[in-house]
């Protein structure tokens, strides 16, 4: 296959270059610019992963949805999933993505055809939380702003997902959000979403996980686990894991032994909080900072830390508190310690107050993969008109090197 690639508004200066360059070593326009462009594509450094896959014999399929950094991604992985596609639009997130994962993820959601996503056996997806958090809807309600469905930005992007469900009908669909998807909007909201989701013939389930059972912090977000009425009947045998009950984390296991002083609150912002706390207090509400147990655990790590840091301090002795490290959120979030902060601290707090606590979601798709696996290995047959061997050799990437030949056209 021919492609072209054409060049305008060449400067001067790069005119005479390639017209010297060319001529020095005998070749035409055409050959030296395909000449630099394959230097260049040799000298680029591969794409390579922060930390390794768990497993090179991948097991089933999954794709990533609203991905953030890659919670949901590094849970499934180590499930024994490999994931073929990853959709996230902030900038910031995609360069941590691609930092720890070697793939730049697709962009906005409401700009990719369903039709370009490829086949998968699970869908993963956890979409914006904002609009039905309880932190989020108390600030858009105090500015006067739409919340929930209402959110144009973001409320309504729940809807693309159910297009991209409808079209490409996985086995098993696997979502995450807060808690107060619940009770938002008096249940109308979750009303809507499993309806909608019941509508599309998929068997609903659904398990509030507090992150406390797997890490020193206070996270309870709710899963939603969907099978496919046509693969799995339409009465699946399904109960969420029970969460481990033996394991209590502190806080003091995962924090730095030499903090960088520039986490130290300063003494105007650590005199400003204490005097909030104390005009809240004298007005019966709960509102103020919070010094965390390191003998227990935090409050909710949430996307605005890097304001103030105020929900979880550290307490130091002689001086005022400080904030948790970007690394420490890392395993304040079961994130691999591999995991390397690859972006501004500001940016890192906004990632891991809007992450996924790792190991739960590790422990609630624990089940779903086994139900999976178990239907698949009865899949030497069609089931309830499914294929999964069909299924698998669609979603096999091509392993073709054919090389593409490339005109080049420079127009001055």
């Amino acid at each position: 296959m021919s492609k072209q690639i054409l060049v305008r508004n060449i400067s001067k200066e790069v005119g005479e270059w390639i017209e010297q360059e060319r001529h020095q070593y005998n070749m035409t326009q055409q050959e030296f610019i395909l000449s630099t462009l394959n230097k260049a594509h040799v000298a680029t450094p591969k794409n390579e992963r922060m930390f390794p896959k768990p497993t090179n014999n991948p097991q089933f399929t999954f794709i990533d949805l609203f991905a953030g950094i890659g919670g949901v991604r590094i849970a499934f992985e180590k499930l024994g999933g490999e994931c073929i596609f990853t959709s996230e639009w902030d900038k910031y997130a995609q360069k941590t993505y691609k930092a720890w994962f070697g793939e730049m993820p697709a962009g906005d959601i409401r700009k990719i055809k369903p039709a370009d996503i490829p086949n998968h056996d699970i869908l993963a997806a956890g979409f914006p939380c904002q609009p039905f958090s309880i932190a989020g809807v108390s600030k858009k309600k105090s500015l006067g702003m739409a919340h929930g469905f209402k959110d144009k930005n973001q409320g309504n992007l729940f809807f693309y997902l159910a297009t991209i469900i409808e079209a490409k009908r996985p086995p098993i669909i696997f979502l995450e959000n807060v808690k107060n998807l619940k009770s938002h909007d008096g249940g109308r909201t979750w009303e809507v979403i499993t309806k909608k989701l019941e509508e599309l013939n998929y068997s609903i389930f659904h398990k509030i996980y507090d992150g406390a059972h797997w890490v020193p912090q206070h996270r309870e977000r709710v899963f939603i686990v969907g099978f496919n009425k046509k693969i799995f009947g339409n009465s699946p045998e399904f109960t969420f894991p029970e969460p481990p009950k033996d394991k209590k984390p502190k806080l003091r296991d995962i924090l730095e032994k030499a903090p960088k002083e520039k986490y130290t609150l300063t003494k105007h912002l650590w005199e400003y909080l204490q005097d909030y706390a104390r005009r809240h207090q004298e007005k019966g509400n709960g509102f103020g900072f919070g010094i965390a147990d390191p003998d227990g655990i935090t409050r909710t790590l949430s996307a605005r830390y890097y304001k103030d840091g105020s929900e979880i301090l550290i307490a130091q002795k002689n001086k005022q508190p400080r904030r948790l490290s970007p690394q420490e959120c890392v395993r304040l979030m079961g994130f691999p310690e591999q995991c390397k902060v690859v972006v501004s601290d500001t940016q890192a707090y906004r990632q891991f107050g809007n992450a996924v606590v790792v190991p739960a979601v590790e422990t609630a798709g624990k089940e779903v993969v086994k139900m999976l696996l178990s239907k698949k290995r009865q899949g030497k047959q069609p089931l309830n008109g499914y294929d999964f061997s069909n299924l698998r050799k669609s979603n096999k990437r091509s392993t073709s090197k054919r090389e593409r030949a490339f005109e080049v056209h420079i127009t001055k």
